[in-house]
């Protein structure tokens, strides 16, 4: 049996509330919202699965009718940049009067397949204390992160960017956050400490996802909220639908972008 919590912080505990069954039986998953633990979740579709554990789980197949999925990716990004242009523009002007540097940061990150895509994000840090390959994780009070890359990161908004990346097709607007080859976990490589770590790369990587609204995110250096990342990211593809993808994307906007928490 696989439990997972519905925060970082809980993870060593067991939840009644999130059943997940291998060996052939029904499981059910629940959609959290991350601090309100004596809350209600709301209940996503139950699924069939078979030999699931959380050290030996099935290929899993890519979520069903990618062909609208892609259509809602592409023209729902499209309209958020046109949109949100203004927003762009300004935040771009800021950056550029704040510190020295581009206005975006590159950097490669796993794609669907493993490829690797160069993935854009607003540029929060100084130029000479950016950390180009990933490894080295931002931690609370960074002094690498410039003022005005505080309140990006604060809303999220140096994530927009990616909306470019969702237009042409290398990333989605729902789906496991990507992360950049090497990427530790508990001190070790991510694929070390969750053997089918590379399974949540069969579908594109996304802007959010179920992880990150179920308060997955940030930090990897604990080990069992690792696991439940990625545990996350494969409920995800088991249960995919336009419905789930709306709940992720409402509770995105609300929480990251609204409420100022931060992805």
């Amino acid at each position: 049996m696989v439990s997972i919590a519905s925060t970082p912080a809980a993870v060593s505990t067991s939840f009644d509330r999130d059943q997940r069954v291998s060996h052939g039986r029904t499981r059910r998953l629940f959609f959290f919202q991350p601090g309100q633990a004596g809350q209600r979740p709301v209940q996503i579709p139950r699924v069939q699965v078979q030999d699931v554990s959380p050290r030996g789980r099935r290929a899993r197949a890519e979520p069903g009718s990618s062909t609208i999925k892609r259509a809602v990716d592409f023209f729902g990004a499209g309209l958020a940049l046109l949109l949100l242009a203004p927003l762009l523009i300004g935040i771009a002007l800021a950056i550029k009067l704040e510190s020295r540097g581009p206005i975006f940061f590159v950097q490669n990150r796993y794609g669907r397949r493993n490829r690797l895509f160069r993935v854009y994000k607003f540029r929060t840090m100084y130029v000479e204390a950016s950390d180009v390959s990933g490894v080295r994780q931002t931690v609370a009070g960074d002094p690498r992160i410039t003022a005005i890359g505080r309140l990006l990161r604060a809303t999220s908004f140096d994530e927009l960017p990616q909306l470019i990346n969702v237009v042409k097709g290398e990333m989605s607007l729902v789906g496991p956050r990507p992360h950049v080859p090497g990427m530790l976990a508990a001190g070790m490589l991510y694929e070390d400490l969750v053997p089918y770590y590379f399974q949540r790369h069969i579908v594109r990587p996304g802007l959010t996802g179920l992880a990150q609204v179920n308060g997955c995110r940030g930090s990897t250096t604990e080990a069992g909220p690792a696991i439940a990342r990625v545990d996350y990211d494969l409920d995800y593809i088991e249960s995919w639908s336009m419905g789930l993808d709306c709940k992720i994307i409402w509770h995105t906007i609300r929480r990251e972008f609204l409420s100022g928490s931060g992805i």
